[in-house]
């Protein structure tokens, strides 16, 4: 039986400053609450307070501040640095894995704040593909409720969630995080209306207003077939909703 069969993968993305880490740590509180709880990959050199269990830690084998040291790079340079080694001993994380999906409802990957450096690196799609190959593998694009108020930065996030799921081809779930601070809803309504959206930008007048009302029509079919939650990774809310998407 194929592996894909057996536990789901999920790959947690999105913007600097979204919440993806506080998220996975409330996700995996609440499921350890449950009595079921998740393997948990991080795949960031960089982080420094991982508020949840990791089973997988690529800091354990990787010192992006030594590449930074002995290679002379930059924090970003030594980052994508790191990201590419690891992904050369993927296949090991791959058999730990298959080994303990079975037992596990859920694995999650964090990935590194900077999301370019694993959505458009070789190494960030080598990581995507080889989940996919083996798993049953959804996207969770982490969003800032708060910033995508402003609708430029809203359609921002849209592309790059586009180009998200153009590259890796699987199923990608838009996360609204800290609907604590505000709702996402009215969010809801400027993705599923047009009309609802251009009204948002006539007090708006800059170069890119055209382009975002132009996007935004174009998108309109993208978005009618994505999953969309609202959560609050400080107070837990939305996040049984998540589960249940997922």
């Amino acid at each position: 039986m194929s592996a894909k069969k057996h536990g789901k993968v999920s790959l947690l993305v999105g913007m600097a400053g979204s919440g993806k880490t506080s998220l996975l740590g409330r996700l995996a509180t609440q499921l350890q609450q449950a009595g079921i709880p998740p393997y948990v990959v991080n795949l960031d050199p960089a982080a420094q307070c991982i508020p949840y269990p990791v089973n997988i830690d690529i800091r354990d084998t990787i010192d992006y501040k030594a590449l930074m040291k002995d290679y002379g790079l930059g924090p970003n340079g030594a980052i994508l640095t790191a990201a590419n080694l690891f992904a050369t001993q993927f296949d090991k994380v791959i058999n730990i894995c298959r080994k303990h999906i079975e037992l596990r409802k859920h694995v999650f990957f964090d990935t590194p704040g900077q999301i370019e450096i694993f959505t458009w690196s070789a190494s960030g799609m080598m990581v995507t593909d080889m989940l996919a190959s083996y798993f049953n593998t959804t996207i969770l694009y982490i969003l800032d409720t708060v910033q995508c108020q402003n609708p430029q930065i809203l359609m921002s996030n849209m592309l790059q969630a586009v180009s998200v799921l153009y590259r890796s081809r699987l199923r990608v779930v838009l996360v609204f995080n800290k609907t604590d601070i505000t709702s996402h809803r009215p969010l809801l309504a400027l993705l599923s209306d047009v009309t609802v959206f251009q009204k948002k930008l006539e007090n708006i007048s800059n170069f890119s207003t055209a382009l975002t009302q132009s996007l935004n029509s174009v998108l309109q079919e993208f978005y009618e077939n994505l999953d969309i939650v609202g959560v609050s990774a400080t107070r837990g809310s939305g996040v049984d909703e998540l589960l249940d998407v997922l």
